[in-house]
């Protein structure tokens, strides 16, 4: 029997896949728990439609990707702290400060968790750290690390 998984079943499938399950497991334990439902017209235009729901959903987050990479790759991000007198920070900076910094420079909001630093930021000085903004999209961004 033909079934459509609602949720992810070990050994079974992934949510979303239409799969081939006997007749009494399907009856008895995916039906009865909400793990499926059966492979009918009905449930297979509902699918469809899901999938391309989501497919343009996410095209239309890539696009906004693709413009927030080409703002910031365009600007320099400024960054101040406080540092002694041979160039050498009080603390280094983290991710979490320069989504901050991009947020009140920039206006744009992006996870702390997107940003990559090669190494730890403990100078001043110019430095480039990539941005993480979608599957496939990412962004070089320069930072500007000033003394206050």
């Amino acid at each position: 029997m033909k079934v459509i998984l609602l949720t992810d079943v070990k050994s079974v499938g992934k949510r979303g896949q239409i799969v081939n399950a006997s007749d009494g497991y399907a009856v008895n334990y995916l039906f009865p728990k909400k793990l499926a439902v059966p492979a009918d017209k009905k449930n297979l235009s509902e699918l469809s439609a899901k999938q391309s729901a989501e497919a343009h959903k996410k095209e239309l987050e890539k696009q906004k990707a693709i413009k927030i990479k080409e703002k910031l790759e365009k600007e320099v991000l400024i960054v101040k702290v406080k540092a002694g007198e041979n160039g050498k920070t009080f603390g280094s900076i983290t991710s979490k400060e320069i989504s901050e910094s991009i947020e009140k420079q920039f206006s744009e909001n992006i996870d702390k968790k997107k940003i990559v630093t090669k190494d730890t930021i403990k100078q001043i000085g110019m430095y480039t750290v990539e941005l993480k903004l979608f599957e496939g999209v990412s962004a070089k961004l320069k930072v500007n690390v000033l003394p206050e």
